[in-house]
């Protein structure tokens, strides 16, 4: 007697179903991103130039960097709204340190290095000292931009070695920024989805205490967490620091907002628990073909803020929603 085939056909779409379900918010983004790219061509073919496509996908390269580290920050319950002023003061750190002469390494190695030193402590006062991150970073927010302020005075600096300008360099003909974000995406992603380590980020955002009765020392990983983060606001520096041939030693203004929401719009749950890290390197992308396509056709850039903000209401509004039909079908 013939035994019956497998129903192929079944698990196929089951696996895409799962797929689908995991990575809803990236697959919409992603084809938002490809539908303004036809639309914004369509009107005014210039758009998908070599110099605008570079300008699209390496000039918000830094943000998509920030925004992984801010990724798994918002995953394990907390935030940090003090990036942005970290960043300023991290590249007049990475600058300083090469117009002193210092070797090239050592200027791109310091912002590394510092942003992690000054986000262990900011997660020792979120996990030890049981203070809300809100708060821890808000005060870091006002030290960082009040101490570079008073320190530098703002002043510009010049005169950048040509080697420690790394955002102007290419890797096989593709800008420098781009493969740096393609590469550290691709990387957080395979550690958060497939290290115990990285799956526990979701356990503690999810639910601390069940996380913390499986055996997860949240203390601990959450101080791991935020020096995660710092690392990454490092590597974001250097490719800020070295887009141009000088330095303002100021705050970029409403950076740390911008990362937040490339975060949340790529899927990130504000509460917690879920999301991806590819979902905020697409929406950084996203925000830089908005800005672009707004250029192109003649409508004023102010209004970018304005989408963003739809986009935030919009995001959370589905977030919060998905969460009522979860809790609701649980309590069936």
């Amino acid at each position: 007697m013939a035994q019956p085939l497998p129903n192929s056909g079944g698990a196929r779409r089951s696996t895409l179903a799962r797929f689908v379900s995991g990575y809803g918010q990236e697959i919409v983004i992603f084809c938002a991103i490809l539908i303004l790219f036809a639309l914004v061509s369509a009107i005014n073919p210039r758009f998908l130039g070599a110099n605008n496509l570079t300008t699209i996908f390496s000039g918000n390269a830094y943000i998509a960097v920030a925004a992984i580290g801010m990724s798994m920050i918002i995953i394990t319950g907390h935030i940090d709204v003090s990036v942005g002023a970290l960043i300023g003061v991290l590249a007049t750190i990475s600058g300083t340190l090469a117009v002193a002469g210092y070797p090239v390494w050592v200027a791109w190695l310091a912002p590394v290095v510092v942003g992690m030193a000054v986000n262990a402590v900011v997660g020792m006062l979120v996990a030890y000292g049981r203070i809300p991150s809100i708060v821890v970073t808000l005060g870091m927010l006002s030290i960082l931009r009040g101490g570079l302020v008073s320190v530098t005075g703002g002043a510009w600096i010049n005169n950048l070695p040509p080697e420690f300008l790394l955002a102007q360099q290419r890797l096989l003909g593709i800008p420098a920024p781009v493969v740096a974000m393609i590469v550290l995406t691709g990387l957080a992603a395979l550690w958060m989805r497939y290290t115990a380590t990285g799956r526990s980020i979701y356990a503690i955002g999810g639910n601390a205490e069940a996380a913390r009765a499986a055996g997860i020392n949240i203390e601990r990983r959450t101080v791991l967490v935020f020096m995660i983060h710092g690392a990454f606001a490092g590597l974001a520096t250097i490719l800020f620091a070295t887009q141009l041939k000088i330095i303002q030693s100021t705050v970029p203004p409403n950076l740390e907002l911008t990362v937040i929401t490339a975060a949340v719009i790529g899927g990130v749950s504000i509460l917690g628990g879920t999301g991806t890290v590819v979902g905020a390197t697409l929406a950084a992308i996203l925000f830089s073909a908005i800005g672009s396509a707004l250029i192109f056709i003649n409508v004023s850039a102010y209004w970018l803020r304005a989408v963003i903000g739809l986009l935030i209401l919009a995001t959370v509004l589905i977030d919060m929603a998905r969460r009522t039909n979860e809790t609701r079908s649980a309590k069936r």
